[in-house]
């Protein structure tokens, strides 16, 4: 059950940047997003040292969602 919680926090954190990109939303500036970029790697290999699949999923996808919101900051430049 808590496993299950857990799953739709992370479907509901990535669905919420998702639908950011997909409206085509301003990216956030790219000092932020660079900073939340790292953030999230640093996040990743936490979760992943800890064998924590939920947190290691929905860090990996946000470090993924952030990275595409740098390449669009810098694009929009």
């Amino acid at each position: 059950m808590t496993e299950l919680i857990g799953l739709l926090g992370l479907f509901l954190i990535v669905a919420a940047w998702a639908v950011n990109i997909a409206r085509r939303s301003p990216p956030p500036p790219i000092d932020l997003t660079l900073l939340y970029f790292l953030g999230s790697i640093a996040l990743t290999v936490y979760a992943v040292l800890l064998k924590d699949i939920v947190f290691t999923v929905l860090n990996a996808v946000s470090s993924a969602l952030s990275f595409i919101n740098l390449i669009r900051a810098y694009l929009k430049k």
